[in-house]
């Protein structure tokens, strides 16, 4: 046999090839990730350079070479998101567990379309999505499906709100003949602070985004419920019709939770599908703040990420619905994959993607391994730093805090001296893209009744107040450097 016995698993020459090779590559990831600093501060043009020029070499130099490589040219640029000061995003330190599963279902290599390409795995997703339902209070008849992310999640809950109401209220088989004739009229209505995705699925849908309606929020950016009454009263007088709400468990930059109770009242009154995004919220159903998300057990489908505040590595996520039965509003089957006169559980028919990994494996594995209050300590942690986080800007001479913590997000504005508001935008902004090239910390930008506000999400439960206080000395040795003045005037 050729040496392609040394690339693949399942001879004894593969099996020490890849003994070899995930040693070398578990170091390198080790070195990765400890560092003093949370990024290098490289130039993308600086990191393109140092890139080999043949990406596609007629020869190889080798596996240990190669990861060598990575090691050096890549991993040392990438963003250490398991340092206590990389706070920008909702971009969690996956866990030991995680990283484990992820060696485990790489190399074992399952699609989660079918049975035969997959077995245990498919039963493991099963079980998992099962437990879920529980988990948010759903039906006896609930069910899911892991999926990428909240976005992959969120396009598919509304596929399917859309053909259901095609199909009930429309007679109209969308999967089959397209857009109705009725589809101008289609609306989606979700809070002004819910996440992007609404409109994103709209488009993908067909309906463009200007079906999406959104709703005004409260003083706790919540959507208010008044102003969701007398949208929904508006919509019915101008002849629309609003086949799905959309709750938020969880807004991106305050961590706001919607009243989902009352959401769920309204939309069964307007008999619309209810959709909750629990992307980022989600979490707070392991923890004893489970109460803030009251309603989610009425949802017609939720979502949940499990790379955010489950902390398990990109990509895992889930879609679940109150009645496994709804899947079948999009579901198809093809002879070679998921015949229709099967019994095996081909899980094809209830995804929007053909080949899955077995990511299941990974919030599986971190469950039985830490159980639900060792997760649950973690998501309590971050929320109680963010809180600490708050008091000590509130009580800060040159921060100002914008908002209390609703979960692990912290908005707040750099405001060392007096400054008319543009002067302070241009400032933070150029401190928060000064700092990133600096490397000692990387925090986010985000808007906040129309200023410029930075954003710190701690994501990482071993992150301390003392490493928010560094951060927050980083930020204001930087900003020394800024001239307010030239940022403004090219900005006029």
């Amino acid at each position: 046999m050729s040496d392609l016995e040394d690339h693949f698993l399942g001879t004894n020459a593969g099996a020490e090839a890849y003994r070899t090779a995930t040693e070398r590559a578990r170091e390198a990831a080790i070195d990765a990730t400890d560092t003093d600093d949370p990024f290098s501060g490289a130039e993308p043009d600086a990191i393109r350079a140092a890139l080999p020029d043949d990406v596609l070499p007629e020869s190889g130099i080798g596996l240990d070479a190669a990861i060598d490589e990575v090691a050096t040219d890549v991993l040392a640029e990438t963003v250490n998101v398991s340092h206590p000061r990389t706070a920008a995003h909702l971009h969690c330190p996956p866990t030991v567990s995680g990283l484990a599963a992820e060696t485990m279902l790489s190399a074992t290599n399952q699609s989660l379309d079918s049975y035969d390409q997959s077995g245990a795995a498919t039963v493991v997703e099963e079980r998992l999505l099962t437990a879920l339902g529980d988990l948010f209070g759903l039906g006896d008849g609930s069910d899911g499906v892991v999926t990428s992310g909240g976005t992959q999640s969120n396009f598919q809950a509304l596929l399917l709100a859309r053909d259901r109401y095609c199909e009930e209220r429309l007679d109209h088989d969308a999967q089959a003949a397209g857009l109705p004739p009725e589809a101008d009229d289609l609306r989606i209505v979700c809070s002004a602070e819910a996440h992007f995705t609404a409109e994103q699925s709209a488009h993908h849908l067909g309906l463009g985004h200007d079906a999406v309606v959104t709703v005004g929020t409260d003083a706790e950016h919540r959507m208010d419920v008044d102003e969701l009454d007398a949208t929904l009263d508006g919509l019915d007088e101008a002849g629309k019709e609003v086949f799905a709400v959309v709750g938020t468990a969880g807004t991106t930059d305050f961590g706001a939770i919607d009243p989902l109770d009352r959401l769920a009242e309204r939309a069964r009154t307007h008999d619309a599908w209810f959709h909750v995004d629990a992307a980022f919220g989600g979490a707070l159903a392991l923890t004893d703040d489970a109460d803030r998300l009251a309603g989610v057990e009425r949802a017609d489908s939720v979502s949940v990420d499990f790379h955010k505040l489950f902390f398990q590595p990109i990509s895992c996520g889930a879609l679940i619905l109150d009645e496994r039965e709804a899947f079948g509003y999009a579901a198809r089957n093809d002879d070679y994959l998921n015949p229709a006169d099967s019994a095996l559980p081909n899980l094809v028919s209830k995804s929007t993607q053909t080949t899955r990994r077995f990511d299941a494996l990974k919030p599986y594995l971190a469950f039985r391994a830490l159980g639900r209050e060792g997760i649950a300590e973690a998501v309590e942690t971050v929320c109680t730093t963010a809180n600490r986080a708050a008091t000590l800007l509130d009580s800060s001479h040159d921060f100002a805090l914008l908002a209390e913590p609703s979960l692990n997000t912290v908005l707040f504005r750099y405001e060392p001296r007096e400054l008319a508001d543009d002067d302070l935008d241009a400032l933070n902004t150029a401190a928060r893209e000064a700092l990133f090239r600096d490397g000692r910390a990387v925090v986010a930008r985000t808007e906040v009744d129309g200023v410029e506000a930075l954003k710190l999400t701690l994501m990482n439960p071993l992150t301390t107040l003392d490493d928010v206080a560094d951060i927050l000395d980083a930020l204001r040795d930087v900003a020394e450097d800024v001239d307010v003045g030239s940022l403004t005037a090219r900005n006029a």
